[in-house]
């Protein structure tokens, strides 16, 4: 009896193990989609993905807020600033010219991106 109850503790164990493998996957397979997709950052868990982003001039560059508090998105030399984003909300600004632009939320000022514009 007690070799079938550490059996099945041993499959439940494992079985565990597994779907956090699996969640982990999926979550950075769904982060680097994300950083993929030209001109797309995501806000989430109080960060900007990806922190660091080159596009071309001319580029769009669209932010979308996932996370359940609202957000903004603020450039430091104050060319641009986006009303707060709720949930799912998103904020587009064309980058005409190159240069490299330092971006902050105004709400919560500690998360940072930079877009480099060539």
């Amino acid at each position: 009896m007690p070799t079938n109850f550490i059996r099945l503790s041993k499959i439940r164990l494992l079985g565990g193990a597994a779907s956090i493998v699996m969640s982990i996957a999926a979550t950075v397979a769904c982060s680097i989609a994300h950083a993929e997709t030209p001109g797309a950052v995501v806000i989430k868990n109080f960060m900007f993905s990806p922190m660091a982003l080159t596009v071309k001039a001319g580029s769009t560059v669209t932010w979308k807020n996932l996370d359940g508090e609202p957000h903004t998105v603020v450039n430091d030399a104050g060319m641009f600033r986006s009303a707060a984003l709720d949930q799912n909300d998103s904020y587009q600004f064309k980058f005409d010219k190159p240069g490299v632009y330092k971006v902050f939320c105004g709400i919560h000022p500690n998360m940072k991106e930079t877009i480099t514009v060539q």
